[in-house]
Order: C-alpha cells, then sequence, then structure tokens
C-alpha cells in the first residue's frame, strides 16, 4: 500500500530549546532527503508541562510517558482530520525504548475519538531500528541519548 507521508513535528517535551532545534534540524534534513512534506508544530513546553502536572517524579515508560504519548499524539490526530487525512502513526514505534503495546493502545484510543485509524504496523521487525540507525549515520543525522524531556535528561 503507497503512502503519501506528511511528517508533523510536534514535541513540546523537548527540553532544553537547543536539543528541540537540534531534533528540528535533524527531522528537516530526513524530510528533504525523502521528499516528505513536513509540518512543524508550536514550540509548547507549557503545554506539555501542564498535561504532565503531578507526574514529574514517576519513572522512565510510566503514567508520564504515557501522558506525553497522549500528548503528541492527539495533536497528530487533530492536524490529521484538520487536513482530511484518514490515518496517523508515530516515529515513537520504532525505537526499542518505547513501549509499542501502550503507543498503539493510546494510538487507537484517539484514532476512535478522532474517527480515523491509527496505523499500528510495528516497524522494529525486519530489523527496523537498525535500518533507521544506518540511513542516520549515512545523513549524519543527530542522534539523542535521551526522549527529550527534562525528567528524563536526569536520568540519562
Amino acid at each position: 500500500m503507497g503512502y503519501s507521508v506528511v511528517v508533523y513535528f510536534y514535541n513540546p517535551n523537548i527540553f532544553p530549546l537547543e536539543e528541540y532545534e537540534r531534533r528540528l534540524e535533524a527531522e528537516k534534513t530526513l524530510c528533504s532527503h525523502f521528499g516528505c512534506e513536513l509540518i512543524v508544530g508550536e514550540y509548547e513546553p507549557e503545554v506539555y508541562y501542564d498535561y504532565v502536572a503531578g507526574l514529574e517524579n514517576e519513572p522512565e515508560k510510566g503514567k508520564r510517558c504515557d501522558k506525553c504519548f497522549e500528548l503528541r499524539l492527539r495533536k497528530s490526530a487533530e492536524l490529521a482530520k484538520l487536513m482530511g487525512i484518514n490515518e496517523f502513526t508515530t516515529s515513537m514505534v520504532i525505537s526499542p525504548h518505547k513501549n509499542y503495546e501502550k503507543l498503539t493502545a493510546i494510538g487507537n484510543s484517539i484514532a476512535e475519538e478522532f474517527g480515523l485509524t491509527y496505523n499500528s504496523t510495528n516497524f522494529r521487525k525486519s530489523d527496523g531500528f537498525l535500518k533507521t540507525n544506518n540511513i542516520s549515520k549515512s545523513l549524519n543525522l543527530y542522534r539523542q541519548n535521551y526522549c527529550g524531556c527534562k525528567f528524563a535528561m536526569r536520568n540519562s
């Protein structure tokens, strides 16, 4: 099945601003290389902090992460609906550091709410993560060493 890929870069969780900018530049390079449309959402860390308020001390892969996934997937679904795109997913599913099952459950729930389809393809299969690492190296892309939020940064 062929897709016309639209990348939505919405990451209000990323801290500090310099880290956000490095990741955005890498995304721009990647989208340019593959000929994908890139839409950059607002950098609004205050929205993220409000969304995860009270969960600051949660461990990695805990409730705070679930809320972060929910916020970002919800924004993706909102934009997809607005643009008349019927299906969405997230690049987070490629990472072995993220919980694929949780992401899929959250994505499916939000998709149902918006009348969309969440693409739950497991991109980790067939060495997906290794392939993304190889692409990153060949394009000399910045690779982060923590998820992005300041709470995870203290544990990296």
